[in-house]
Formats: C-alpha cells, structure tokens, sequence
C-alpha cells in the first residue's frame, strides 16, 4: 500500500527500494551464468565434479543474495549523507518525512552490508579451492560505494569522480564478482572485458538518476553533471555512453583470448547482434533525451531513464542467452 506521496506503508522498504535491486542481481546472475558457458566452450566440461551442478547453483545464489542486500546497505547508507539534498528533492522518503530515525537508518545500512560480505565470503570458488575471490571483489565494491556518500570524501560532491565511482562498482566488478562465483577471474581477461563494457555504460548512464535532483544537489555542494552543464549540456555528455560502449561486444569477438579462440567466448552471431541491437536502443534513448533535456529535470521517473534501466536489464539476459546457446 501507498500514500498520496508515493510512499509505501512500510519506511524500511522504502529505505531499501527494492527496485532497484534487480540490476545487481541480474548483474550477478549474468555474470555467472556467462562463466558456465564460457568454460563449457573453452573445456568442453563442465565446472566441478559429480557435484558440480550443485555446487555451482548454491555459489550464484550466494552471490546474487550478497549483490541484493549490498545494494540494500548503499541505499540505506546514501540516504543516511543525503538528508539535505532530499529535503529538497524527495521530501516523502523515510528520514526527511521523520518516518525513520538516523540511528535506525545506520543499524539497517550496516546491517546490509555486513550480511553482503557474509554471503561474499561463503560462496568460494567451486574450481581451484576456496580462494574467496568473490569476497575481495565485493570488498571493493562496498568500499565504492560508501565512498561515493560518506564524508570526507563523497564523491558525489563531484561530478566525474561520482560517475567512476559507480561505474567501477556496478559496471565492472559487478560482472567479475558474478563470474567468480564459478570460476577464476584474476588471471582470465574476459570477465574485465566485459565488465569493462557496463563500466563505461555506466559511467555516462548513471547521471540520468541526477537530472530531477538539481535543486537539492545544488544546494548540498554536489556538483553532478547535470548542476554543472544544465539538463541540455549533461544530456549531451551523457548521449555516447548509452550506444558506443556496445560496439565492444562484436569486438570481442575478433579480439584473442590468451587461451586461444575469441576473447568473448558466447555465440559470435548473438554477441554481434545484440551488441548492434543494444547500441541502436541506445541511440534511441539518448534521442529521447536531447529532444527535450529539460523535461528530465522536471521528472523523477522521466521515459528516458525507465529506458536505461530497461536498456542494462536487456543487455544482461541478452549475455547471459549468447553464453548458453
């Protein structure tokens, strides 16, 4: 249930806001569901013994609960350092509408991300023993995003280190933890590769969600791209990371793998359609965009930004699909 305001009769769920953790966890499962296929295509075996299956299913269910409650602690945590600006942007949320206490809102982040890094811990490595390298990539990960919003450093407060500071976390370590949940990463390029392509997705896309926080973010010192350029300028900076960072995929399809054959070791046509596919939606959306760039301050959920979302979500079960045909 829900008020006039938009709010949920629950305050924790919309601390949490549950929506937004599916991208992580779709962002997990891709990842390793797209390690299942490439070892499968570079062994011809499967991962693990007798037990492997089930090995493996336990690991990406570990890891896809580590990616959900992880991104539940960052929201807690960003919504914690960011009462001034949502006073002005989003007054119905728990801490600015009094719904919830500071003190309550802390003991739920830390909460999220101590059960995170637990379940980051517990998966292993089905092949090559126990190495927790799903923990380490997760501690990074962790470690980006309280970055971005605590002080001293919140780098939200500026607007480049902001977009690396989510990109590198939910672009690119994202992926690599989903894929250490079955197999190696540190040594094999293809898991960063492809991180690599959602890294520099994001490191434009993820301004969208600051177009309709202008007034708040101007009046909290974060100097976003959409406070320093204006809606026009930042919708304009933004434009080529929604098309060209999918052109990466048919390219690794040409590229080398160090073990031999392609560096992307999904289904060549499906890689190369779904790079083209996802590059044309791309230019889609930042055709809705740059028609009218200031409607995207005027909006919170503006056509624009529900694309991008869609966009990211298409592009992780369209991998995940050219892995296992």
């Amino acid at each position: 249930m829900s008020d006039a305001a938009g709010r949920s009769s629950n305050p924790y769920w919309d601390l949490v806001r549950p929506y937004t953790l599916l991208p992580p966890l779709f962002g997990m499962l891709s990842g390793a569901v797209c390690a299942i296929g490439a070892v499968a295509t570079r062994t011809g075996a499967s991962i693990g013994g007798a037990d492997g299956v089930d090995r493996r299913v336990i690991a990406i269910g570990l890891g896809a609960v580590m990616a959900a409650t992880l991104n539940a602690g960052s929201n807690a945590i960003n919504q914690l350092t960011d009462q001034e600006n949502d006073r002005r942007n989003k007054p119905a949320r728990p801490l600015p509408s009094g719904r919830l206490t500071p003190g309550a809102v802390l003991i739920t982040g830390v909460f999220f991300y101590v059960a995170a890094l637990l379940a980051a811990w517990a998966v292993g490595v089905p092949v090559g023993g126990t190495i927790h390298e799903c923990f380490w990539i997760a501690l990074a990960g962790a470690a980006g995003s309280l970055i971005y919003s605590v002080p001293p450093v919140r780098t939200k407060r500026w607007a480049w280190a902001a977009q690396l500071t989510i990109a590198v976390p939910r672009g690119m370590l994202l992926r690599v933890c989903g894929w250490s949940c079955v197999a190696l990463t540190f040594n094999d390029p293809e898991p960063w590769y492809a991180g690599a392509v959602f890294f520099l997705f994001l490191l434009g896309a993820a301004a969208t969600k600051d177009f309709a926080d202008i007034e708040g973010d101007r009046a909290a010192g974060c100097n976003t791209w959409p406070v320093v350029h204006g809606p026009a300028g930042a919708a304009r900076r933004v434009a080529p990371f929604l098309l060209f960072p999918w052109l990466l995929l048919p390219l690794g399809v040409v590229l080398p793998h160090p073990s031999g054959g392609p560096l992307l070791a999904g289904n060549p046509l499906a890689l190369t359609i779904l790079g083209i596919a996802l590059s044309v939606y791309g230019a889609y959306i930042a055709r809705l965009m740059l028609v009218r760039p200031d409607e995207l301050a005027r909006s919170e959920n503006h056509p624009s930004w529900v694309h991008m979302y869609a966009l990211m979500m298409v592009a992780q079960i369209g991998l995940m699909v050219a892995y296992l045909i």
